[in-house]
């Protein structure tokens, strides 16, 4: 039972890691749910307090990947226009997998700030940075991941 969890376990972190890039996959919560198969063989005794944080840090990835896009945008120059249209270009995006989860943010912000008032190359550079908050919400799960994949690794060769 123990080789079958672990080859699982493996599996889940596989594609939860092919999850931070492909946005049709929950990539951190899979990875999670791969420590959570490790933990349940003889191979890893994982404590109540790491399983709960490694949960916690799963969870805020989650949040953060939804909000660092808009945060980008305000950093980069951004009003409320483009943020709300940042908003609501993510949520639209998510109708339009794949592409749509990397182009509604950018759309919407630049939408946003186009509707606000602002000029085009204003409303660019606020779109550019929903962008970077979208790759840098990206780059943040994987290392994640990796990090969850180190754990298994690790406790496997314990």
């Amino acid at each position: 039972m123990d080789i079958l969890l672990i080859i699982l376990g493996a599996i889940c972190l596989i594609v939860g890691l092919a999850g931070c890039i492909a946005p049709m996959l929950p990539g951190p919560p899979l990875s999670y749910v791969g420590l959570l198969l490790l933990h349940f063989t003889s191979q890893a005794d994982f404590t109540t307090t790491e399983l709960l944080v490694w949960l916690a840090i799963v969870i805020a990835v989650l949040l953060l990947d939804y909000f660092v896009p808009m945060l980008g945008t305000k950093y980069f120059g951004g009003s409320k226009w483009g943020s709300w249209g940042c908003v609501i270009g993510t949520i639209a995006g998510l109708f339009f997998m794949p592409l749509g989860i990397v182009l509604g943010p950018f759309i919407g912000a630049l939408v946003g700030e186009l509707l606000g008032g602002s000029r085009t190359r204003q409303a660019l550079k606020a779109s550019l940075g929903s962008l970077i908050g979208f790759l840098f919400g990206t780059v943040l799960k994987c290392i994640v991941c990796g990090y969850f994949i180190y754990i298994f690794i690790a406790e496997l060769i314990k």
